[in-house]
């Protein structure tokens, strides 16, 4: 091994002076620079040679220095030369200031003048500059030497370079960071919670949350609904692994409108070993824990509850409305029995020649009497149509939403639906519920004929397309038909022509044509269409008629 020869140093030999230290390192001195200085097994009151100090001191990992008490620089080792570029030569003789860089507080150098001038150890970090001009951190630990009379001698000073260290904790603070940055603004309350269901890490919304619910904890509030709406203990879940999510939970809060609706979604998640035992085994698993994410949807379940309730409002008017219908054509019935029974008398009257005229006259008037009872009752049985506001109308935007209204009973009954709507179509002036109800009743025939043709593969087509100052509409099925003598005899009044007659009463087509007549335009039966029916709409641009 090559030995290395120390340099005539002013202040005598160091090397006496570091025996002298570790024989009885000043008080505070860490332990690691001991360890650093005395690598052999033994004390230093064995008094081993010299060279071995020095030799130990040369080849230490860590970068040593050693100045006067002026910090002029008497010795530094190889490993103080590869981190900060300096051959000895270079800087031995100068002060220990060559490496400052101008960018550490002067406030941290008072305090290390104070301590280590009070025959203190001082350990801290300091912003170092290397020969070629680049910074470095330096975690420095610097010691006092007492010669044999206990004044100073020496400055041993131990530095390490602890950059990428910094650089990872100043990243792991910035990902932290970014992370809190994303979980405060994120609308949703999240919560990190460990076996025992206790708060890991929580987010801005979980805070209003907690001020919501008067300081009760809103990750005990929301496992213990979740465990009791849901029937899911949460904690227990995400020990055994399990996960779950959107499970619906609603809370009631102190002074607070109504119960609050949340969205509950829970996912496991396993922490690695940070313990010693977990260093060489990196798949080893740590505490399982639970992220716990709810979604505050009381806004959808309160409109929700308020559909439901109009719906239940619209399905009782219904009810009303037809149990009034019912009343009403039973007092109808019952009203024209007395003229049935009139009728049959006075036809009974008139075969055996005892009726004269005044009695038959009298019996007519009461016939009509009653008729005219019946039929004003018959009247006032049927509902007022509201009067409809008038809109610009996008007829594929109505097809469309009956097609959506008709679904099930075009997937019941097997059809294709072939939908081509033109791509731009201008909007008519109209009124949207008189032409749904139009469009309804046409798809409805449509599907009616196609049941009762018992086609293999029954097809609907609907088609628009843009013309001039108007817009036309094609419902074309494959169905039963339309004979040509019927073609303008559907649109009457009461006309029936279909097998199955139950509950139609031959209105629907003449209600059609008076809706597109009003609204400018016209429908009719397609006579040259043979296999099927084929209707077509032409509804215009022009104002409608109120």
């Amino acid at each position: 091994m090559k030995t290395t020869h120390l340099p005539e140093l002013p202040h005598g030999n160091f090397t006496q002076a570091l025996v002298e230290f570790l024989a009885s390192p000043p008080p505070g001195t860490p332990g690691e620079v001991i360890e650093a200085l005395n690598p052999v097994s033994g004390s230093a009151a064995d008094l081993l040679p010299p060279e071995l100090f020095f030799e130990a001191v040369e080849q230490t990992p860590s970068a040593i220095s050693i100045a006067d008490p002026q910090a002029t620089i008497l010795y530094v080792n190889r490993a103080f030369e590869a981190l900060t570029g300096y051959a000895r030569e270079e800087v031995i003789g100068q002060n220990q200031s060559i490496l400052n860089n101008r960018a550490t507080p002067e406030s941290i150098y008072q305090e290390l003048w104070r301590t280590i001038t009070r025959k203190q150890t001082w350990t801290g970090v300091l912003v170092n500059r290397t020969k070629q001009g680049g910074d470095y951190l330096a975690e420095l630990t610097i010691a006092p030497v007492l010669d044999r009379h206990g004044e100073l001698g020496y400055f041993l000073g131990k530095q390490r370079d602890v950059t990428k260290e910094h650089e990872l904790e100043a990243r792991l603070r910035q990902q932290k960071a970014r992370i809190e940055m994303v979980l405060d603004a994120a609308p949703v309350v999240v919560m990190l919670l460990d076996a025992q269901g206790r708060v890991l890490l929580d987010n801005q919304e979980y805070k209003k949350l907690l001020g919501d619910l008067r300081g009760r904890e809103p990750a005990q509030v929301l496992t213990e609904a979740i465990l009791g709406q849901a029937g899911t203990d949460p904690i227990a879940a995400c020990l055994a692994g399990q996960g779950f999510k959107n499970l619906e939970i609603s809370l009631e809060t102190p002074h607070g409108r109504g119960p609050r609706w949340f969205s509950c979604s829970g996912t496991p998640a396993d922490e690695p070993d940070a313990s010693a035992r977990g260093y060489f085994a990196s798949g080893t698993r740590g505490d399982r824990q639970l992220l716990l994410i709810a979604t505050e949807i009381t806004a959808r379940r309160r409109e929700m509850a308020r559909a439901h309730l109009e719906n239940l409002r619209a399905r009782l008017a219904e009810q009303q409305l037809i149990q009034g219908m019912h009343e009403a054509l039973a007092a109808a019935i019952y009203q024209l029995q007395a003229p049935m029974n009139v009728i049959h008398a006075a036809s009974v009257m008139v075969r055996c020649g005892t009726a004269s005229l005044e009695t038959l006259a009298a019996m007519l008037d009461q016939i009509c009497a009653s008729g005219a009872r019946a039929l004003a009752t018959l009247r006032g049985a049927l509902p007022e149509e509201p009067r409809e506001a008038e809109a610009m109308v996008n007829v594929n935007e109505l097809l469309r939403q009956v097609l959506d209204l008709e679904t099930d009973r075009l997937l019941a009954a097997g059809i294709v639906v072939d939908w081509r709507p033109a791509e731009v179509l201008p909007a008519l002036p109209g009124h949207e519920n008189q032409l749904r109800s139009v469009f309804k009743e046409l798809i409805e025939n449509a599907i009616h004929a196609l049941n009762e043709s018992g086609r293999m593969n029954p097809e609907l087509l609907l088609h628009t397309r843009a013309l001039e100052g108007a817009v036309a509409v094609e419902i074309q099925d494959n169905g039963v038909g339309i004979p040509g003598t019927d073609r303008y005899k559907v649109f009457e009044p009461f006309h029936i022509g279909w097998r199955s007659r139950r509950g139609k009463a031959g209105m629907g087509l003449a209600i059609a044509q008076e809706i597109v007549n009003a609204h400018g335009g016209s429908i009719e039966v397609d006579p040259g269409f043979p296999d099927g029916c084929r209707m077509r709409l032409f509804l215009s641009s022009a104002k409608s008629a109120s």
